[in-house]
């Protein structure tokens, strides 16, 4: 963590000056707004704490709820998403205050007495060690906490603005803020009330019932599995012994998926209760918690779980559906019209809770789009920028629904409809990889290139997200990981990994921080802003092949030592060499001729070029990037 930058700092370094439409923001909902999020689960708050990282630009989070979530219905926090803390700052504590997942336990009939069931396998849960950072359990609610606190001491100081219900919305064609968003009061003094906010861009973060998508003609489009499963998080008493581990439990009367939950107690029971009549008309969502508790008993034998206290419990029928598109442009207009309305989350997507992804994909969705819309407002990005979101996002979504197709069948077979009985532990290691939010990988667009350079770098693929490595921080000499230092503050990463050349010596890299710093090309002097640090929207970094003894940093290129703030202080902490027992180089398969990765504001890598292609990288920039007025 950095600051001091702007003054001795004797506070929490967490909360950040207040600044631009921070400084004086008004209490109360105001009538016109940058943008207006429909909703403070997670893709809302998220997006509202990336958002406050813009204090140019003006938004509000409006929640028909009185107050902040306090019992939530989502806990399965994937590595991506502990990697997506760490860019907002609280992946340590909510790590710490978390249940960690190392394993999952796998139980079936005992062939002997197939009435009881036995444990039959163990699987490690990150078998192939595709993440530094862990899968943990969270209540929901925690996780919206730390965000919202993100979002309000972020430079824009966004706070929700509870107790307004979205009642409808129409879309004009011309205006400063053509959006007019009718909402009622569902709270407060003025309960029953409506009024009209007028806004740039609506984000419906509203659910699986949104009433935003609904506005704008999207439908939820897929199949149900006519299939239940009751869910309660409770306290219990009980004999099973792998109570405080995650579980597979699949037995003649049906299967159970149980997840610990934070705090050493209390544990989540998803119990099967079977397939559901097509005509049963969502009756089976009326059975009570009793018949639940017995048929957990049931499938449990030999094994009793008493229930002491229940903290939340519901039944859910499985469906998978996708929305149509993630904004309001027709098909044959994308491209040419720009999005107004866009939905995120739930909104977007429904299906089963097993696998753990719902959370995780909807704060996804809400990093995509909020550094696209802060780029947008703030003047760095042109509007055709916001296409973007929809023609990434879905096919994310589609993927997602796909998956968990496969997996909540296999979930809900009987014991003896598997060929083998590792059948579902084999398939939980072998597909660990999507669960955990790393298989997604954009296609190329405006912000992400091609792969034609991608030899120069394999261990970074295009589109898929900054896989970080270990390096050698030189000014300090401490060994870090590259990628955590990567905050969510809007800004585009460029990684260069330099040729063998050491700094002071005659090479690509010396050749290219050149071109960086002084050509009118180069996409630090053609779009930062006259007046602004020199990496306000651009953190170059570099990496030698070199270990500590050999870089001095007295000679490293000026580029790579931007001076900050007030007092334009130098920043050391740009310059990295490699460890000597985990060459970056070699871990992630970088060219020792060299290489560029640009990265995006939201960790995935854009693209992967030559030192030598300047030319290309300025070229790169110049789609997605807007020259600030020098008048």
């Amino acid at each position: 963590m950095q600051f001091h930058h702007h003054g001795y700092v004797s506070g929490d370094p967490r909360v950040q000056p207040a600044a631009g439409t921070g400084l004086d923001r008004p209490a109360e909902l105001p009538d016109e707004t940058d943008v207006l999020i429909v909703g403070s689960g997670p893709a809302g708050m998220l997006l509202a704490a990336q958002l406050s990282q813009y204090p140019d630009v003006t938004a509000r989070v409006v929640e028909r709820r009185a107050g902040r979530l306090e019992i939530g219905q989502a806990d399965g926090i994937q590595a991506r998403s502990v990697e997506t803390f760490q860019a907002f700052g609280f992946a340590e504590a909510i790590t710490a205050e978390a249940y960690r997942i190392t394993s999952m336990n796998f139980w079936s009939p005992d062939r002997e007495n197939p009435e009881h069931i036995v444990r039959t396998g163990r699987e490690v849960d990150d078998p192939h060690g595709i993440s530094e950072f862990p899968h943990l359990i969270v209540n929901q609610a925690r996780v919206l906490d730390y965000f919202a606190a993100c979002a309000e001491h972020g430079p824009g100081r966004i706070r929700p603005d509870y107790g307004y219900e979205f009642v409808g919305l129409e879309v004009e064609d011309a205006g400063e803020y053509p959006v007019a968003v009718t909402l009622r009061c569902t709270a407060g003094a003025h309960l029953g009330e409506t009024r009209t906010v007028r806004t740039k861009y609506v984000v419906g973060c509203d659910g699986a019932r949104s009433a935003v998508r609904e506005s704008i003609g999207r439908t939820l489009a897929g199949d149900q599995a006519f299939h239940a499963w009751g869910v309660m998080d409770v306290l219990t008493e009980t004999d099973f012994p792998d109570v405080r581990t995650k579980c597979a439990i699949q037995s003649e009367a049906g299967s159970i998926l149980l997840i610990p939950r934070e705090g050493g107690y209390l544990a989540r029971w998803y119990v099967d209760l079977g397939v559901v009549d097509p005509n049963d008309n969502h009756e089976v969502r009326k059975t009570p918690i009793e018949s639940i508790i017995q048929k957990a008993n049931d499938i449990l034998s030999p094994y009793t779980l008493e229930v002491r206290n229940v903290a939340w419990w519901s039944v859910y029928e499985v469906g998978h559906r996708v929305t149509d598109k993630f904004d309001d442009v027709p098909d044959e207009q994308t491209g040419e019209q720009t999005p107004r309305v866009f939905i995120a989350g739930d909104a977007c997507h429904t299906h089963s809770a097993k696998a753990g992804q719902g959370m995780n994909v909807s704060m996804q969705d809400g990093f995509n789009l909020g550094w696209k819309l802060g780029q947008v407002l703030s003047g760095r990005s042109p509007e055709s920028l916001l296409a973007t979101y929809s023609g990434e996002r879905q096919e994310i979504a589609q993927n997602l629904i796909d998956f968990d197709k496969e997996w909540s069948t296999m979930m809900a077979k009987k014991p003896e409809e598997f060929e083998n009985p590792k059948e579902l532990s084999d398939f939980y290691t072998a597909t660990a990889e999507f669960p955990a939010g790393f298989m997604t990988q954009y296609k190329p667009s405006m912000i992400t290139g091609g792969g034609e350079h991608q030899e120069l770098a394999v261990g970074f693929p295009i589109g898929k997200r900054f896989k970080s490595a270990m390096a050698a921080r030189v000014c300090d000499t401490n060994p870090v990981h590259l990628g955590h230092h990567a905050r969510a503050d809007g800004r585009w990463r460029i990684y260069a990994f330099a040729d063998a050349g050491a700094p002071g010596e005659a090479s690509a890299l010396s050749t290219w921080a050149a071109w960086m710093l002084e050509s009118d090309a180069s996409p630090v002097k053609r779009f930062t802003p006259e007046g602004d640090d020199l990496d306000s929207l651009f953190d170059v970094k570099v990496i030698y092949q070199q270990e500590l003894e050999g870089v001095d940093i007295g000679v490293v290129p000026k580029i790579f030592l931007p001076h900050n703030g007030p007092f334009q202080l130098v920043d050391y902490e740009k310059v990295y060499a490699t460890l000597p027992d985990d060459d970056i180089f070699e871990q992630r398969e970088i060219s020792r001729s060299g290489a560029v990765v640009v990265v995006r504001p939201d960790q995935y890598v854009a693209h992967v070029l030559p030192l030598e292609a300047t030319t290309e990288l300025g070229a790169f920039f110049a789609q997605s990037m807007l020259e600030p007025s020098r008048d």
